[in-house]
């Protein structure tokens, strides 16, 4: 489950906003970055030669990446934990020994009563209480709350569904790599890397889709997409949190909403182009009859946000091999 825009800034203009046509390219790349160069043209309004032609230059210039992200429980990360810490003195330094932990996918230092925001995933709770123990021990860090995200109801870059789970073989462990590096990388490509027919490897990339055991998506700055403001809401809410999560969610400016446990019941993500629309879309959340209680945080520096795994490690750990335990910080 990925949760949020990438911040990075893109390498062609970093604080200059997509044209519509674009944009839409960019929207239509995020539900299916394999899209075929026809049915996006067929779905923004152009030819196939000018879709081809847009898509291309995004992917050249950098503002979007297009990459396979692979379901959490599948990359053995399911167990996720949403971590304000408060920090003694600058919080530059703990941000940037904890952005090296491979459990922390995001990092962002903030404004508030907190210092930092942390995304954890591991393999199960006990894990995630390892990671938990590691960041208590750290010598700046004297407090941590801990949201225990138990579903997305929202998510910008993933599609909300059930995993329907099979064994996987080592052929589909080095495409979900391969995807994972180019999620349009051709099926010839592909074909060639794996030792397989092009018909073969196909029917294997939509079988890994049509589970949801990846999700081929477009990441793209921010900025570009006139992105400049954003910021994170715990909210409390009233009765059902599922349902309340689900109204909530139907509001246009969320890239994430998450049901949990723990400091709140559900956790959301806002983003918008200037700071009185960012206000105006946390008043709307604030303002939802089933919300009890919201609280809100303003990112000022995500300094990781990573949605790589390690899947040879993975792939290893599911088959019983030995394997490198990769670098665990002292």
């Amino acid at each position: 489950m990925a949760v949020r825009a990438p911040s990075e800034p893109s390498p062609d203009g970093p604080g200059r906003a997509l044209d519509s046509i674009d944009a839409a390219l960019v929207r239509e790349l995020q539900l299916d970055g394999r899209a075929s160069a026809q049915t996006l043209a067929n779905r923004v309004g152009l030819s196939r030669t000018a879709a081809r032609a847009r898509v291309q230059r995004l992917l050249e210039t950098g503002v979007v990446r297009v990459v396979g992200i692979v379901h959490a429980d599948v990359a053995g990360m399911g167990a996720i934990a949403h971590v304000s810490l408060a920090v003694e003195g600058s919080s530059r330094a703990p941000a940037a020994r904890i952005a090296t932990r491979d459990a922390a996918t995001f990092v962002s230092r903030i404004v508030g009563q907190y210092a930092l925001i942390v995304e954890l995933r591991a393999g199960d709770d006990d894990a995630l209480a390892a990671e938990l123990d590691w960041l208590r021990a750290q010598p700046a860090v004297c407090r941590v709350d801990v949201f225990r995200c138990a579903a997305a109801v929202k998510d910008a870059y993933s599609v909300v569904r059930e995993l329907e789970p099979f064994p996987l073989d080592a052929l589909d462990w080095r495409l979900l790599q391969e995807l994972q590096r180019d999620g349009r990388a051709p099926y010839t490509k592909l074909a060639t890397s794996v030792g397989l027919s092009q018909a073969a490897t196909r029917a294997r990339i939509v079988r890994l889709m049509d589970s949801g055991t990846v999700h081929i998506s477009g990441l793209v700055s921010s900025a570009a997409l006139g992105v400049r403001e954003g910021a994170g809401l715990g909210v409390r809410v009233r009765g059902d949190a599922r349902a309340a999560a689900e109204r909530i969610a139907e509001l246009p400016g969320l890239n994430y909403v998450l049901t949990g446990f723990g400091r709140f019941d559900v956790v959301c993500g806002a983003d918008a182009p200037s700071r009185a629309e960012l206000l105006e879309l946390i008043d709307a959340v604030r303002a939802r009859p089933e919300v009890r209680a919201l609280e809100a945080w303003y990112h000022l520096d995500v300094v990781k946000e990573s949605y790589a795994v390690d899947l040879a490690r993975v792939a290893a750990r599911a088959n019983g091999l030995p394997r490198d335990r990769g670098r665990r910080p002292a």
